[in-house]
């Protein structure tokens, strides 16, 4: 410890022998610094302070019905893109900068100094910025700070505006392409219907539920046809065993045979079977046809056996007189009926046999379109849903719109308009007056001690004993004069007086910019 000490009071020591080098430095330095600091442009700063109020009372009420755009994030974006090349070219065509710029290189050097000297400053929780310029010119800097809170305003506003703008472009564009693919796919579906009517799907069920259903109506025809057969053959050996006409004597005029009322029956029958086809079916129908053919071979046959009758009659004694069997005639009746119905059930089974060869030579074109058309329908359906879910889009960008421009989401509030205080932001000259002469004294210390190391010098027994690795015997005191006592007196006074005059420099200086100065 006590060899540090003896150190460092032998630097001490050795920089106070070089004093005078500290005071020279001390005073160079600043007399110069100062008439740098004196020489300084006063730079003025223009502030402003605007207040973003992002809390609206519409976003709650319009959730759901319209887009909410991210208004924090947006603002939060323009801080951070305040001072960007293209606001810097707004900036110097709003306040008239660029027309000191002739040239590129100019321009760039002007761009550059209104970034650097362009200040945003604000806090998220309280959305509270301040805009800040300088320049030597304080109604410059003003009229910046004001262009530079006319970017911050607009550009927050805009930008969420010409974000619903095109996105309501693009929304139209869709609906219009959609629009085009929606009226083509269903003029594709009207076209396959056409093509293919009678076939497609839904038209009675698929194929494989058609032909279901008229392989079941063919067999239960079928039986029908074999029940109504066997009936007939039922009623015809029930009418072999009745007679036709009873013969009994008696009086008065021939009756009626029975054959005619028989053919009357079947007629009848046979009209009322007609009535029924033409309900289900047009006149061109092939069981109509046949059922017309059958009434007029059976008028026809009638008309004959009536003629027949009457010449028998003629020809009959009047002693004898045939009567007409009821049964027999119930019986004609029951098998004229039965043949009209045999007659449908054999046309119904001819029809539905038709049909079912007809599916069977369709059994591959029909799956395939069934499935032609469940793709047509599917894109068809999605064509809808995607054209429905784009008019409700182009709704909601609508009202987004509406309520972007007729509303204000966003609130700027300026709390402090653009000013430029009286006193220059920069320099600060009382401080800089006061750091010039620190900054001398240090440099005139650095300059002793570095003369000091290169010619060193011995100020105790212990450096010279360190020195000389020799024994040290004793030490010669040097006996000062009066002259020299004087003479050191002297120097110190001069230095006093020199470090002294230097002080009050530095406080005229200090008074003259704190209390003197135009710009205090």
């Amino acid at each position: 410890m006590n060899e540090a000490f003896d150190q460092v009071m032998g630097y001490a020591l050795a920089v106070w022998r070089k004093r005078w080098v500290v005071l020279v430095i001390a005073w160079l330095v600043a007399v110069v610094g100062w008439v740098w600091v004196y020489t300084l442009e006063n730079r003025y700063e223009a502030q402003a302070r605007v207040y973003v109020d992002t809390q609206s009372l519409l976003r709650p009420l319009m959730s759901g019905m319209a887009v909410q755009p991210n208004v924090e994030q947006q603002v939060a974006m323009v801080t951070r893109t305040l001072a960007s090349r293209p606001n810097l070219e707004k900036v110097a065509r709003m306040t008239d900068l660029d027309l000191r710029a002739k040239t590129p290189k100019q321009q760039e050097e002007l761009y550059t100094e209104l970034a650097k000297a362009i200040s945003l400053q604000g806090t998220n929780r309280e959305n509270l910025y301040t805009i800040a310029y300088q320049h030597a010119n304080p109604d410059l800097a003003r009229r910046v700070v004001q262009a530079l809170l006319t970017i911050f305003t607009e550009s927050s506003l805009g930008g969420a505006r010409k974000d619903i703008s095109n996105t309501q472009k693009f929304i139209e564009d869709q609906l219009k392409s959609y629009e085009a693919r929606l009226l083509e796919k269903e003029k594709e579906v009207e076209e396959f219907k056409r093509r293919n009517v009678g076939t497609m799907p839904g038209q009675g069920g698929d194929f494989y539920s058609k032909l279901s259903q008229i392989s079941v109506a063919l067999e239960q025809a079928k039986l029908e046809l074999d029940e109504a057969a066997n009936r007939k053959k039922q009623l015809q050996q029930q009418l072999e065993d009745q007679e036709e006409v009873l013969v009994s004597p008696a009086p008065g005029p021939a009756p009626v045979t029975a054959t005619t009322t028989a053919l009357d029956g079947r007629i009848a029958a046979l009209q009322g079977q007609l009535d029924n086809l033409r309900l289900r079916y047009t006149d061109v129908h092939p069981d109509i046809g046949r059922t017309k053919q059958l009434i007029a071979r059976l008028q026809e046959q009638k008309k004959q056996e009536e003629e027949a009758f009457k010449a028998q009659f003629k020809e009959q004694p009047q002693s004898t007189l045939k009567a007409q069997n009821p049964i027999y005639q119930q019986l004609t009746i029951a098998i004229a009926e039965a043949d009209a119905n045999l007659a449908s059930l054999k046309a119904r089974v001819a029809q539905m046999e038709r049909k079912r060869a007809d599916l069977y030579r369709a059994v591959d074109r029909i799956p395939q379109i069934e499935s032609e058309y469940t793709q047509l329908t599917r894109d068809l359906e999605i064509y809808k849903q995607k054209y429905s879910e784009m008019l409700a889009r182009r709704e909601t960008a609508s009202l987004s719109g509406e309520v972007e421009s007729k509303t204000d989401i966003v609130d700027f509030r300026v709390v402090d308009p653009p000013r430029v205080p009286n006193k220059p932001a920069w320099p600060n000259r009382p401080l800089l007056v006061s750091v010039v002469p620190l900054g001398g004294i240090g440099a005139g210390l650095a300059l002793a001690f570095l003369l000091t190391q290169l010619r060193p010098t011995v100020d105790s027994r212990r450096q010279l004993r360190d020195l000389s690795n020799v024994p040290l015997l004793g030490m010669v005191t040097m006996i000062e004069t009066d002259a020299s006592r004087r003479k050191a007196r002297r120097g110190i006074l001069l230095f006093g007086a020199g470090a002294l005059a230097l002080g009050l420099a530095l406080i005229a200086q200090l008074i003259y910019y704190l209390v003197l100065s135009p710009a205090a």
